[in-house]
């Protein structure tokens, strides 16, 4: 049998873990790829460690903030879906209030941090992020529009804004096409997704595009997005890029597009669809894409 101490420890872990998933921190990994590279680029030499150690823990505590504020308006919906009814409110292991406490401290902390040690325009980017993912996608796009998926995808591509600002203090052209490139890039990852998890998005009464429209609109449109991505991928080769970034962009942003047409190829087959294919395709192809303009920046410093 446990001791009364080790059973003790073992629960508070639970509830560090429980807390932790509040935060969604595999959501935030992706999102601070994006964020180095675009500081690096910036610069165009290495930043201040200080300064991307600030808006790398600031950024990782926004993007908590959002996603626990996700998790407590989504409580109603995620215990009726079977991929979120593990996650913490549903299954009971935070209380509700206890979630939006987390959410709004987090929320304050990293606004705090940005705006003691970076500037006005990153600090404001931050908490637009926030409300943005919360208000405007979490409230209201993603229980009322299949265009969800499009438009949420806003939040996922500011921390290329928020980091080039803290760097900065302002926006560039070459800033807006890196926040294009992730803004069109959500769309096919999350399609994919959306066409495993159809079933749960129907269960719920959430109009992901999978739900309430046909395969092949969903393959069509995956097609464009990839497309879209591929396009703004290799414009930005022409700001000022060196020939290894336009390289590893033309050839993975093909491949990204080859694999879009290959799911849509599938849905007009009426073959196995295989979404997730796509999906873990994309992950690393904006993994790879930007750690390339990270190394081209380097190269160019």
């Amino acid at each position: 049998m446990e001791t009364v101490p080790v059973a003790a420890a073992r629960s508070r872990m639970a509830v560090v873990r429980a807390y932790v998933a509040l935060t969604k921190p595999r959501i935030i990994e992706l999102l601070l790829v994006t964020t180095i590279p675009a500081m690096l680029l910036a610069d165009r030499s290495v930043p201040s460690l200080w300064l991307m150690a600030v808006v790398l823990l600031g950024g990782a505590l926004a993007a908590g903030a959002a996603n626990a504020l996700n998790c407590y308006i989504d409580r109603d919906i995620d215990q009726l879906m079977r991929r979120t009814s593990r996650r913490p409110l549903p299954a009971h292991t935070v209380s509700d209030r206890s979630a939006l406490v987390f959410g709004l401290v987090l929320a304050v902390v990293s606004t705090a941090l940005m705006a003691v040690f970076t500037n006005l325009l990153a600090t404001a980017l931050t908490v637009a992020a926030i409300v943005y993912y919360d208000v405007i996608y979490t409230m209201w796009l993603k229980r009322t529009t299949p265009q969800n998926t499009v438009w949420g995808g806003a939040c996922g591509s500011a921390p290329v804004l928020i980091g080039w600002a803290a760097v900065t203090g302002s926006l560039s052209w070459q800033a807006w096409l890196m926040f294009a490139i992730v803004f069109f890039w959500q769309p096919p990852h999350f399609y994919a997704l959306a066409i495993k998890f159809k079933d749960d998005y129907a269960r719920a009464g959430i109009p992901m595009l999978p739900v309430v429209a046909s395969l092949r609109r969903v393959g069509v449109e995956s097609v464009i997005y990839a497309w879209l991505t591929l396009i703004t991928s290799v414009a930005l080769w022409f700001t000022g890029m060196t020939y290894l970034y336009g390289a590893i962009a033309v050839v993975t942003s093909a491949l990204f597009v080859l694999e879009a047409h290959r799911m849509l190829g599938r849905i007009r087959r009426n073959e196995q669809v295989k979404p997730m294919r796509l999906f873990h395709w994309s992950t690393s192809y904006l993994t790879i894409l930007f750690v390339t303009i990270a190394i081209d920046a380097l190269i160019q410093s």
